[in-house]
């Protein structure tokens, strides 16, 4: 493809460009800055246009309604939404070219007071299929998660909310594992990105092919690694661990707030602290930092925690609890969070607090970052 030329994006005047121009620049801008979602917000006299980088959510630009209406007429069409319905959600998807890669848009709309409101989340392939020697793990956690991989069978979890980096993790896990005579088969709401060398399968809530079915199916495919993109229910939770106990590696997600909570939150859907016990061998916790520039970290008593300049990237900062013996038998008796976490800090398990302290130290990130992800 011919390359967009840079632009100037200091002094664009976004609210000039019309539906395509802006869209066409949105979108080369995201891919440059690295911005992950871009958000509309109609209100009464204007639309915010705000992205969000590095976790944070930033104003781009106030749209007048006109432009505005431009803009989004533009949306529907590339991501073949109804043009004419403004009254319920819609949902869509469309890709453009980027650089040595296509980029995916998933787009999503609901009715607001003032119009409607939409959601743009790009999957940059850059983004969400990374090494996992490239995450930043600290050694200690990028090591274990090798050796986990390397399980013939067991449940593995990754915890934590929308946006954390849970898909990029899993994939990199998935990643290290392709070519090396496995069979690998996913199961995704929706498939985010394309990795070769595995199966990778969409469920489809309209033809009864949700986790719980799709997860019985692929057990009939002899899978070896099995990727459940989310545990929600007692019966894709009781399925996950029927196939641990029974040869297959699985890995899943599951929305917590740190990889302790994980395990009563497991047990609340009904399933067995007998089964799941003896089935799950890692829960890692993760939330994303932003990360200080070179410069800050040279002369950080001039760059202030507060201000966007003052980063330019994130990293994961990651809480492992590795299943051993002592924690597989509170399990058993169904302890709480708090007993679980005692033994485990005995073992030397360390919170995301803790390594978020250590990555100050070390000037990776800011005390303000941590405790905006970890509070």
């Amino acid at each position: 493809m011919n390359e967009t030329p840079a632009r100037d994006w200091d002094t664009l005047q976004w609210d000039t460009l019309d539906g395509t121009h802006l869209l066409d620049a949105l979108e080369q801008y995201s891919v440059e800055k690295g911005v992950s979602d871009i958000h509309t917000s109609p209100e009464k006299d204007f639309v915010r246009l705000e992205i969000r980088l590095h976790g944070v959510l930033m104003l781009l630009s106030k749209l007048g309604t006109e432009a505005y209406i431009d803009l989004i007429r533009r949306v529907k069409f590339k991501s073949k939404l109804k043009l004419n319905v403004t009254n319920i959600p819609q949902d869509g998807q469309y890709t453009f070219e980027a650089p040595g890669r296509t980029v995916n848009v998933r787009v999503a709309s609901i009715p607001s007071r003032f119009g409607e409101t939409y959601t743009l989340r790009l999957l940059d392939p850059n983004k969400g299929i990374v090494p996992l020697e490239e995450l930043g793990f600290p050694s200690m956690i990028h090591e274990s998660l090798s050796e986990l991989m390397k399980l013939p069978n067991g449940l593995i979890l990754v915890t934590g909310p929308t946006g954390s980096g849970k898909t990029t993790t899993l994939y990199s896990l998935l990643n290290t594992m392709v070519g090396k005579e496995r069979n690998i088969i996913t199961l995704e709401n929706p498939i985010e990105y394309e990795l070769a060398g595995i199966v990778q399968s969409q469920i489809d809530h309209d033809h009864d092919y949700d986790f719980s079915s799709g997860l019985r199916s692929i057990l009939r495919h002899d899978p070896d690694i099995i990727l459940v993109g989310e545990i929600r229910d007692m019966e894709t939770a009781q399925t996950a661990i029927d196939a641990a106990l029974t040869g297959h590696l699985v890995l899943s997600t599951l929305h917590t707030n740190s990889a302790i909570e994980a395990i009563p939150r497991f047990l609340s859907m009904g399933v067995s602290p007998y089964t799941f016990a003896p089935s799950i061998r890692a829960i890692l916790a993760q939330r994303l930092v932003r990360t200080i520039t070179d410069e800050c970290k040279v002369d950080g008593a001039n760059c202030d925690p507060a201000d966007h300049n003052t980063y330019n990237g994130v990293k994961a900062v990651p809480e492992l609890l590795v299943i051993t013996p002592e924690i597989r038998e509170l399990i058993l008796l169904n302890e709480t969070a708090s007993t679980i976490e005692k033994q485990a800090k005995e073992l030397g398990y360390m919170t995301m607090a803790d390594w978020g302290a250590k990555f100050v130290e070390k000037k990776i990130t800011t005390q303000s970052e941590v405790k905006r992800v970890t509070t």
